[in-house]
């Protein structure tokens, strides 16, 4: 008989001997009163300074570090990354001011995303970053801005490359996409910054994300960069600046594993030494967000009624997919899977059943775990959702069917 697949080990939060489960030092319990409400999200200061050292010590030195805030743009969280890596991609103007209220250095924050408007071009050269340009447009724009405002324009293409990350979760590159300027057309565009004598950086490649196989990674790492190599002879300007994207993905559903770094940092030193002889002054960026915060992050939910309907037994929580879209199944997902979810107050060896975990919200929808083994709980026991530090408060229907908000903490 085939052994159903499970999920990975959740081992980077410890128990108490009574079941509590331990964030930043702090027993859930305690930290749900020190917080005054449920629901809300904690995430481990701890543990993402974990996750950059163990990674820098496996990547080339030579490798830049960028965190991609989109994946959790929490103001406290994204103070302390400014610290840790060595800059910050943002896709907005509302992420702008948060990088630069912050502390994030304006030289080290990059811009992206497919639709900014002619104020949020203004407000980035005012700031002095770096532009990750998505069309032609917005090169005639930077244009005249910057001779509007008598300040020099700071630009990367983002490419769209003719390949994908294979296997990703989401695929960015490739095909028609609305991200980034087709690599074909992009030599005429070179030629037309060169003329209108704009400041070009380099190049930014960004073909998937939420990807768990190291192989085709690699893959995508390598194509990235024989194109940017390519695309460079373009330019009377050298490259200094070749973001070759992230992908790097972490275990949410049965029979996934952790993404294995070593054949990447491998693959990332062999780029390293080419671009030293072949792009000289380019320093090669890996921008990751997911991976850098999402296995620090919890989100605690209380259960406020527990029902029997047929049989089945339903926890009804104070929140749901209203916080929490991810993990209902409804932000991306094609068939539904549950995140990997426990009672975070009760030991886990403790007498289990099958459970619904259902939200408050008057939509059948609202659903955090599906026909799932869990310790039996009861009204005030606390479920816990794992892998929830990135795209979670931020990428929720806050607002839908005016339920309150939840917290956000840093411990």
């Amino acid at each position: 008989m085939n052994t159903p697949p499970v999920h990975a080990p959740m081992d980077q939060f410890s128990r108490r001997d009574d079941g509590q489960l331990m964030v930043g030092g702090v027993p859930l319990s305690q930290l749900a009163e020190r917080i005054g409400q449920t629901p809300f999200y904690a995430v481990d200061r701890g543990l993402l300074r974990q996750r950059v050292t163990q990674l820098r010590a496996a990547l080339p030195k030579s490798i830049e570090l960028h965190y991609a805030m989109k994946a959790n743009p929490m103001p406290a969280l994204v103070a302390l990354m400014a610290t840790l890596v060595d800059g910050i991609d943002v896709a907005s103007a509302g992420e702008l001011k948060i990088a630069l209220d912050a502390g994030a250095d304006p030289a080290e924050i990059s811009f992206a995303g497919p639709g900014k408007r002619e104020i949020e071009l203004r407000q980035a050269l005012a700031a002095g970053v770096l532009v990750n340009v998505e069309s032609p447009r917005e090169v005639e724009l930077l244009a005249r801005l910057s001779q509007e405002l008598g300040l020099p324009a700071r630009i990367a293409l983002r490419v769209n490359p003719d390949f994908e990350l294979k296997g990703s979760g989401m695929k960015m590159g490739g095909g028609p996409k609305q991200f980034g300027i087709d690599a074909e057309v992009l030599p005429e565009l070179l030629a037309r910054i060169d003329a209108l004598g704009l400041g070009f950086e380099g190049f930014h490649l960004f073909a998937g994300s939420q990807n768990l196989r190291a192989e085709a990674i690699c893959e995508a790492q390598r194509k990235s960069y024989e194109l940017a190599l390519r695309l460079a002879q373009g330019s009377r300007q050298p490259v200094r600046f070749l973001n070759l994207g992230g992908g790097f993905g972490i275990p949410y559903f049965p029979g996934e594993q952790r993404l294995d770094i070593a054949p990447i940092a491998e693959n990332l030193a062999a780029l390293a030494e080419r671009a030293q002889r072949e792009l000289p002054q380019a320093a090669l960026v890996i921008e990751l967000g997911r991976y850098l915060v999402g296995e620090a992050g919890l989100y605690v939910t209380r259960v406020v009624d527990r029902k029997v309907s047929r049989g089945q037994v339903f926890l009804v929580t104070d929140g749901g997919l209203n916080h929490h879209l991810a993990a209902s199944g409804n932000f991306g997902q094609v068939i539904r899977k549950n995140y990997p979810v426990t009672i975070g107050n009760r030991r886990p060896d403790a007498a289990s059943e099958s459970t619904m975990v259902v939200g408050p919200l008057c939509t059948p929808m609202d659903l955090l775990a599906e026909r799932m083994v869990l310790p039996c709980a009861e009204p005030g026991d606390l479920v816990v959702i794992f892998q929830s530090g990135a795209y979670g408060a931020s990428a929720s229907p806050q607002g839908f069917l005016g339920h309150p908000g939840c917290v956000e903490v840093l411990v």
